[in-house]
């Protein structure tokens, strides 16, 4: 991964899914590598919420939100979650395709930016019930009943 940017220590949102294979393993896997990423520890995860594909197909997804403290940069955090993605098995034949393991960096301390790489917050997090669900689990100050009536209409359950 080449040598990383370090700052004072960040509480970042990550949103972890998968459908391919052992979807629940994969994502429990996801979690436990978050925690030994450099510079980053999990403070808290959610618990797994089984979802069907939005904007996707495919099987159904197991989701989840892990909340991070990291002293990595938002470009190095993304750049760490991608190798895992990729250590996973994670292909991209085409846009939304089904996944072995997605990471998505949901919110990074209280940063906005956009470039072609990286946008903050996640543009979309609020319209998908597999992150608020699981958010308000990890960050319920985050997440407003109006925001999950916005997304009522999307099939979502607590894995079990």
């Amino acid at each position: 991964m080449g040598a990383l940017s370090s700052r004072a220590p960040v509480k970042a949102l990550v949103a972890l899914g998968a459908n391919l294979g052992d979807a629940p393993a994969r994502v429990q896997q996801g979690l436990v590598s978050l925690g030994q990423l450099p510079q980053t520890r999990v403070l808290k995860s959610s618990d797994l919420y089984r979802t069907a594909p939005w904007q996707a197909q495919g099987p159904d997804f197991i989701n989840a939100v892990a909340l991070l403290d990291t002293s990595l940069t938002a470009p190095d955090l993304l750049r760490a979650m991608q190798a895992l993605e990729h250590a996973a098995g994670r292909e991209r034949p085409y846009r939304n395709a089904p996944r072995t393991l997605d990471l998505d960096l949901v919110m990074y301390g209280d940063a906005s930016m956009s470039s072609p790489a990286l946008t903050l917050p996640h543009p979309r997090w609020h319209e998908r019930a597999f992150v608020l669900f699981p958010l308000r689990d990890v960050a319920p100050e985050r997440v407003s009943d109006a925001m999950l009536n916005a997304v009522a209409d999307q099939r979502i359950e607590r894995w079990v």
